[in-house]
C-alpha cells in the first residue's frame, strides 16, 4: 500500500514539474489565436463568481484577433466551469465587445 502511495507522489511530481517547465515560455503559446495575456484580460469579464459586466481595452482588443470560430468550438466544454469560466458569459463577451460573433457559434 506504501509503495502505491509513493509511485502516486513521484508521479503527481513529474506532472508539476512538466507543468512548471511548459509556464515558462507561456507567453509564446496561444488558443485560437489569443495570447495567454489576451486570455488573462478577459478573464475578469468571464469570471463564474462576480464577472465584471464591461470588458477591459486589453481583452477587445485580443478577441477581435483571435480566431472566433475556434473559440465556439469550446463553449460547451466541461473544463471551462472547472478553468472558473462562465460559459454563458463568455459567449457574451463579442457583444459587449462590439464584435459581431461567428454564425453559427
Amino acid at each position: 500500500m506504501e509503495l502505491k502511495l509513493r509511485a502516486v507522489v513521484v508521479a503527481m511530481a513529474m506532472v508539476l514539474l512538466m507543468v512548471a517547465a511548459s509556464t515558462t515560455k507561456a507567453a509564446d503559446q496561444s488558443l485560437c489565436k489569443m495570447t495567454q495575456e489576451g486570455l488573462a484580460a478577459c478573464k475578469p469579464c468571464i469570471a463564474m463568481v462576480k464577472p465584471e459586466e464591461k470588458p477591459s481595452e486589453a481583452c477587445c482588443a485580443a478577441l477581435k484577433q483571435a480566431d472566433l470560430p475556434c473559440l465556439c468550438s469550446y463553449k460547451n466544454s466541461d473544463l471551462l466551469p472547472y478553468l472558473g469560466i462562465d460559459p454563458k458569459q463568455a459567449m457574451q463577451l463579442p457583444a459587449k465587445c462590439n464584435i459581431a460573433p461567428p454564425q453559427p457559434c
